[in-house]
């Protein structure tokens, strides 16, 4: 009879423990990258979004000024002596707040800013139990 061959398995030493470990830590960090990019893609678009709502209703603010400018009164326009103010939105959660003075040719913009639109505030007192015993 033929010599028999001996059969060993392939040894698992610390080289091929070390293969194993970088590959699950490379495809931890490529997952961890995917998400970032995924975030930072979703934080860009928001971002777009809101820019773009501001400058549409910063367009609109102007256009108003114009009308007011030619001596015409758009809807939406309150006067208080030579004081006009108005409000254009730029999203569900803010709005273009405008004051302006105007005397005959010249105008001054008293505030032009984006202010949050008032929500429906909760109570805000709480009942505390004030140390005495029925």
């Amino acid at each position: 009879m033929a010599e028999k061959e001996r059969f060993s398995p392939p040894a698992l030493g610390g080289i091929s423990l070390l293969v194993v470990f970088a590959v699950l830590c490379l495809t931890v960090f490529a997952l961890l990258t995917l998400t970032t990019v995924q975030a930072d893609s979703r934080l860009g678009d928001s971002s777009l979004q809101a820019v773009t709502d501001y400058y549409a209703a910063d367009c609109k603010a102007q256009k108003i000024l114009a009308l007011l400018r030619a001596g015409e009164m758009p809807e939406g326009v309150t006067k208080e002596g030579d004081y006009y103010q108005y409000t254009c939105p730029v999203s569900e959660n803010q709005n273009l707040e405008v004051s302006v003075s105007l005397e005959g040719d010249t105008y001054e913009i008293l505030y032009w800013r984006a202010v949050p639109v008032e929500k429906e505030q909760a109570e805000e007192s709480l009942n505390v139990w004030d140390g005495i015993t029925f």
